[in-house]
């Protein structure tokens, strides 16, 4: 399997950045590691390897950013202001050097998003923000929820940053029709510690008519094993057609 890491100067957040490329061509997935988890993370952990016959095969390829949780939602040193800010700045970088790239790259019009744990988090929030780019999100074991790390503090990019409270009060039909165009797919099971997160948010796309598929599976949990099984159904199931 082909694996290519990048690293480049960030404009958006002042830093080096690093990424890994898994691949040639094929379909791009933009997968979001865990809480502040590291750009390798999806390799050494495996999900990368469960997929390596479609990453062989050139039906997609995979990009693997870094994380910048540590200097933005889990930064508890500074004002949530500030966490909220760190956080759109990540997301311009993802938008600008990391998502056209890829679909530069690949010849494709879109992408599918992905990520375990709250790199669900970001597929999803950068997916409902930015629909027209998206082809494909998939979560496994999501947290969508980001009051947690704001404290009594909210803004507007707080809002905005925060799908549980700004997809319900969504009447855009641009966007929802974007919506419905995207396969979505919320990724959980019976012992996950983020399954009433991924119930809620399925209950929220049901109530703006936005077809999805809530993978509440028996007996899968919150972890690495369970992930890989998932993520390597999800595809599995993927069609060259966006």
């Amino acid at each position: 399997m082909n694996e290519e890491h990048r690293r480049w100067f960030s404009s958006f957040i002042g830093k080096d950045f690093d990424m890994l490329v898994f691949g040639q061509s094929g379909f791009p997935i933009i997968l979001f590691p865990t809480s502040k988890g590291s750009y390798y993370q999806y390799r050494d952990f495996g999900l990368i390897e469960c997929v390596k016959n479609y990453v062989d095969d050139g039906r997609v390829k995979i990009f693997t950013p870094d994380s910048y949780d540590a200097q933005s939602w889990y930064n508890d040193e500074i004002h949530p202001f500030d966490k909220v800010q760190n956080h759109v700045a990540y997301e311009q970088m993802i938008l600008n050097e990391v998502l056209f790239a890829a679909i530069q790259e690949t010849g494709y019009s879109k992408v599918a998003v992905s990520g375990c744990s709250f790199g669900g988090f970001h597929a999803a929030n950068i997916a409902f923000r930015h629909p027209a780019h998206i082809g494909y999100m998939l979560s496994l074991g999501g947290a969508f929820n980001i009051k947690q790390f704001i404290g009594n503090y909210y803004d507007d990019n707080c809002y905005y940053n925060n799908p549980p409270d700004y997809l319900p009060n969504l009447r855009d039909e641009w966007y929802l029709n974007k919506f419905r165009a995207m396969s979505i797919i919320l990724g959980t099971g019976e012992t996950d510690v983020c399954r009433e997160d991924n119930i809620r948010l399925s209950s929220i796309l049901h109530s703006l008519n936005v077809p999805h598929w809530l993978d509440n599976r028996e007996g899968f949990g919150h972890d690495w094993h369970w992930w890989k099984k998932q993520f390597a159904q999800y595809v599995s199931q993927m069609r060259e057609t966006q």
